[in-house]
């Protein structure tokens, strides 16, 4: 091994992950090459300001990304800048040159993932990204080697960790949303805009991976139903506790319908489940996923989602396992899009749903918010009274039900003179089937 050509490496981006990267190919090198066969051997590291960077060796850094990518003595490309371009422009070169490339890049993947899997095909090398999705979890190589001679029914998982931080103070303490991003913010969890997190881009981009490889079909992000997390209340909080469940951003990817008609449903939202459900006591900034699959059952998997260490750990298992394949000469799993199933529209898919109404407290009032449900075929499992008077609130649980049949129910019950205001509607999910 001593004499084995060292695999050279260029580092796109050295930001939090990108500087643990550099930091623990430093520390393990001796372990890495053991693991790998071959010294790996850090090339050079693309920043936009090499004066920022006064942990890593000076003569490593270029603020020329594509002059690096380009260099015939790199055999791999690492990319942890994020977002859509120049990373797309510089990739694509990499692959293009037969550069195999590993990624932490949700955003892109989520956006155009197919074009980077198809250059790789071409070009007869790999692109992993265990990375891009929950951190230090294994999951994106056990749905897309592991589980591949299975069939995988549904993904459910918690892959935001500031959200799951802001829901779980919601929850312990009471606090509302503005409180307990506030709180995020002040120990880092939060970015100083949130927007990415809190309203679902980055849950819907990680789905969107997800369900890609648990369903083998092209899925986008702009396939992914999103709502974010800033309408959730405490209210909405304390009267799931009062269900004895808790409320949580799910990302969801289910398989539906038989034959011909079948289909897959992915969407982002924020859900009350059960307390006993296996996500339920997932707290604070962390991670998990929740795998059902018609031979293997039920798969979770838990452990920090992102940071920098986390998401570092998965970038170089990615970095041995492709280092592993240069040498044999052999490529590791390409994109799987045989099933080219269809993208179920959100209102076809059901669930059940909470749904919180501040009515006049008077007689008549229930029977017609009844017949409202009962008009457009939703049928309502529970139905209690918080209050009296003026501050009454009607709050019921429904059976399962399509999307668009609850939204034109809410939609005619808005419209109602004794209906002061819907105050919050959210799905329910984990509870027993009807």
């Amino acid at each position: 091994m001593s004499r084995a050509r060292p695999i050279r490496l260029a580092l796109l981006g050295c930001g939090v992950v990108g500087t643990a990267v550099a930091r623990l190919l430093d520390e393990q090198s001796a372990e890495l090459a053991a693991r790998v066969g071959a010294p790996l051997e850090l090339a050079g590291i693309a920043v936009r300001r090499p004066n920022r960077h006064p942990g890593i060796d000076p003569a490593l850094l270029t603020t020329d990304a594509g002059a690096l990518v380009a260099r015939d003595d790199i055999d791999i490309v690492v990319e942890v800048i994020g977002g859509i371009e120049p990373a797309r422009t510089l990739l694509l070169s990499a692959l293009g040159s037969g550069k195999s490339v590993i990624s932490a890049n949700k955003a892109l993947l989520a956006e155009d993932g197919a074009t980077l899997h198809a250059a790789a095909s071409a070009h007869g090398v790999d692109l992993y990204y265990e990375a891009a999705v929950a951190g230090a979890i294994p999951l994106l190589r056990p749905l897309r080697e592991s589980l591949a001679g299975d069939r995988i029914t549904r993904v459910i998982g918690i892959v935001n960790g500031t959200t799951n931080f802001i829901l779980s103070r919601m929850a312990a303490s009471g606090a509302g949303f503005s409180e307990a991003l506030a709180e995020a913010t002040a120990l880092g969890y939060a970015e100083a805009d949130p927007s990415a997190d809190v309203d679902g881009f980055d849950a819907a981009a990680k789905a969107a991976i997800l369900a890609g490889l648990a369903f083998h079909t092209r899925i986008t992000a702009a396939d992914v139903h999103r709502e974010g997390i800033s309408e959730v209340s405490a209210a909405d909080v304390a009267s799931a506790a009062a269900m004895d469940c808790t409320v949580k951003l799910l990302a969801i990817c289910e398989r539906g319908g038989t034959g011909a008609g079948e289909s897959v449903a992915v969407r982002v939202h924020p859900a009350m489940i059960p307390t006993s459900h296996p996500l339920a006591g997932v707290g604070d900034a962390f991670n998990a996923v929740y795998v059902e699959a018609e031979a293997a059952g039920s798969l979770m998997f838990y452990g920090r989602g992102a940071g920098g260490e986390p998401t570092a750990s998965a970038v170089l298992g990615d970095l041995v396992a492709v280092a592993r394949n240069r040498l044999s000469g052999s490529r590791g799993a390409g994109e799987s899009a045989y099933a080219d199933l269809a993208v179920q529209p959100i209102g076809e898919v059901r669930t059940r749903y909470h749904v919180a109404l501040d009515v006049a407290d008077r007689p008549g009032v229930l029977a017609s918010v009844a017949g409202a449900f009962a008009d457009n075929g939703v049928s309502i499992q529970t139905v209690r009274q918080e209050g009296r008077g003026d501050a009454a609130t009607l709050v019921l649980v429904t059976h399962v039900a399509p999307d668009a049949a609850l939204a034109a129910t809410v939609h005619r019950l808005a419209a109602y003179d004794f209906i002061r205001r819907v105050r919050s509607v959210m799905r329910v999910e984990g509870l027993p089937p009807d």
